[in-house]
């Protein structure tokens, strides 16, 4: 007789997406629009997070949508009937309730429905990681075996410094078993200098970490037990409610909540207000995200964007006046047109807008259809669509212009949050100022009369619905990133102590070895490399000069640099080029590549020798410019580098002065 084989049930991987925020942290956007179709560098939200669980092998979504249920349900039909990447291999389905208006009531609405049959993720459609989900799915799934009572693992992320976006906590947990003892979310204004922590914590633990300032970008693993829960506690209405229940009856519940931090080079982050709506649109083009960037073609088979110098990313059908100047970190949308004159930094310009004239745009995001007249000034603002905005304006920091906003020639806008009609009358709300015909205020709860209602009455925590005007960031990316600063330029490398620098140049050169090695994609390594950089407070130039002295020491370890010591560098950057052109894009930085050259000549004898035909081999590649070349030999004090770079700088003199004659002939 065969023997009947055991039937193995499968569990299905599953993930559940809040498509709505439950505050107004996003008027007047979610007035009109779901938070699931706010851009980021051009692509709704929605499409971030069901690409990022595509990626991670979950077969099944739950979108729950209580919002503009309607344009969600068209824009994801949509979507699969183009048979984007994500709508393939994975199910995407709808649950909608307009009578849900917080986490804790769709959680509720969904476990009425059955529709979950084991372990989950919970995240937010404004939450954007590249993160490997599936490997905190199966972490998950190890700690539920060792312990019955494991019924969520929550996923924080290290802070910025000395930036605060909401998402901020402070936690407490036991570091072997990272089983979650205590949690705190922090205040968005930053005032608190001193935190009471439980003394219970420490008398009752044997160990005990304390975690400040992590980011919680509300992405959660959780077990069949979780749904449950929420149902059973009708004061759980948002996940912190859920945490602070579970830790407070852990014993009753017998429930337990695990801490999962995310690696450095993994991203995490949630678009929680306008504020952090601007840091995730600056940390997208700066590919933070990576692969989830313009020039992946999130979610389509075809690239849409190229990927220039600077962080620039152009559709392909664009119109640019040759006179205008991208400065770096920009996407420029389809069918988008910018005037002669213009000038751009860090900023979204979205599908079909038209930029005139002599305009300058700084770090503002324009969405489709929006008008900019000539002359005018937009900085640290956001157009929503089809808005128009007259010549010589001036749009200062903090402007959200709603849908169809129009504003009048050379009106100066400042820190308003703006709709095109006037709203219903109502005795509670504000008053409405009346800024032009199709420009009218929103009323926002002034920080100083919020104090008192910021918290909640029974936990003393923040309340995460608290609306928010924008306010101008902190330079997260400075102009550095494009050029070094004056301070950086004049006293050169001096911020770190001599060990802080040692220690980053051996982190960069662990890096490269390892991503050569096992050849990782080179992209990664950029992000290792930044994180090893704000660790350190590193300034760019410093950060130039060490990842070229890390390229080099690898290469005079390679096997057979003395004989053929350009193919070796060949061979490297065959591999490390991408890492070297994000660095050594500008004229200052191709100086810190040449210093670094210097610097190492003295000691090495194969490099010093041939330090001409490198040098000539960088220049032929166009990573190197003539112009530089010869400033850096002028200012040269060793005499033997000189002069052995004197038949190369020669050559390159003569054939700039060829150059010059050919085109005076023509």
């Amino acid at each position: 007789m065969s023997k009947v084989k055991p039937i193995e049930n499968k569990e299905i991987v599953q993930a559940i997406v809040i498509a709505d925020s439950y505050n107004v942290n996003f008027e007047p956007f979610t007035s009109r629009k779901p938070l699931a179709l706010l851009p980021v560098a051009n692509v709704p939200l929605i499409e971030y997070t069901l690409e990022s669980l595509n990626r991670n092998g979950v077969e099944e979504v739950i979108v729950f949508c209580s919002n503009h249920i309607d344009q969600v349900k068209r824009y994801i039909h949509q979507r699969q009937i183009d048979r984007c990447t994500w709508s393939i291999n994975m199910k995407v389905s709808i649950i909608s309730s307009e009578s849900c208006r917080s986490i804790g009531e769709a959680i509720r609405d969904l476990d009425a429905r059955n529709t979950i049959r084991g372990n989950v993720l919970l995240l937010g459609v404004d939450s954007l990681t590249n993160a490997n989900l599936a490997a905190l799915l199966d972490e998950h799934k190890r700690l539920s075996k060792l312990d019955r009572g494991a019924v969520m693992t929550v996923v924080y992320k290290e802070g910025l410094r000395k930036m605060r976006t909401g998402n901020e906590v402070l936690i407490a947990m036991e570091p072997t078993t990272r089983r979650l003892l205590y949690h705190q979310r922090l205040t968005q204004q930053e005032r608190e200098r001193t935190f009471e922590v439980p003394l219970e914590l420490f008398l009752t633990n044997r160990d005990v970490a304390v975690c400040y300032g992590l980011l919680d970008p509300q992405i959660a693993v959780c077990s069949h037990a979780a749904l449950p829960l929420f149902a059973d506690n009708f004061d759980f209405l948002t996940r912190d409610d859920f945490v602070r229940g579970v830790l407070i009856n852990e014993e009753i519940l017998n429930s337990r909540i695990y801490v999962a931090k995310l690696a450095r080079e993994e991203y995490a982050m949630r678009v929680n207000n306008w504020q952090s709506f601007h840091l995730v649109n600056l940390d997208v083009i700066n590919r933070w995200l990576y692969p989830l960037v313009p020039d992946t073609a999130i979610s389509e088979f075809r690239q849409q964007y190229k990927h220039f110098r600077n962080n620039i990313y152009r559709h392909r059908n664009v119109r640019l006046s040759r006179s205008c100047e991208l400065d770096g970190d920009l996407v420029v949308g389809e069918e988008s047109e910018i005037c002669e004159g213009t000038y751009l930094r860090q900023s979204v310009v979205g599908r079909g807008c038209r930029i005139g004239r002599n305009c300058r745009i700084v770090n503002s995001f324009l969405m489709e259809g929006a008008v900019v007249g000539d002359g005018t000034v937009l900085n640290h603002c956001i157009l929503e669509r089809g808005v128009t905005v007259g010549e010589g304006c001036t749009i200062n920091p903090g402007t959200v212009l709603g849908e169809g906003v129009e504003i009048p020639n050379r009106l100066v806008v400042t820190g308003l949050l703006l709709q095109a009609s006037k709203p219903s009358d109502d005795e509670w709300a504000a008053p409405v100022q009346k800024i032009a015909d199709h420009a009218y205020t929103i009323p926002v709860v002034d920080e100083d009369d919020s104090d008192s209602e910021e918290e909640d009455e029974k936990t003393g925590q923040p309340v995460l619905n608290q609306p928010m005007m924008i306010a101008p960031l902190p330079e997260r990316y400075a102009p550095s990133v494009y050029e070094p600063s004056d301070d950086e330029c004049e006293s050169g490398p001096a911020s770190p102590v001599p060990e802080d620098a040692n220690i980053f140049l051996s982190e960069v050169i662990e890096s490269l070895k390892r991503g050569l090695s096992d050849r990782t994609n080179a992209e990664y390594l950029i992000l290792e490399i930044n994180s090893s950089r704000y660790a350190y407070n590193m300034a760019l130039c410093e950060v130039n000069y060490y990842v070229v002295k890390a390229i080099l020491q690898i290469m005079l370890q390679q096997d057979g640099v003395a004989t053929n010591t350009v193919g070796t560098l060949r061979r490297l950057l065959a591999y490390f080029g991408v890492v070297f052109r994000n660095y050594i894009r500008d004229r200052d930085a191709m100086m810190d590549c040449l210093k670094a050259f210097e610097e190492m000549c003295p000691a090495n004898e194969t490099l010093r020798t041939k330090i001409a035909q490198l040098v000539h081999y960088l220049y032929e590649q166009d990573l190197i410019s003539e112009e530089v070349i010869i400033e850096w030999y002028d200012a040269l004090e060793d005499e033997t580098i000189k002069t052995i770079l004197s038949k190369l700088v020669q050559w390159l003199q003569e054939s700039s002065e060829e150059e010059e004659e050919e085109e005076d002939e023509d």
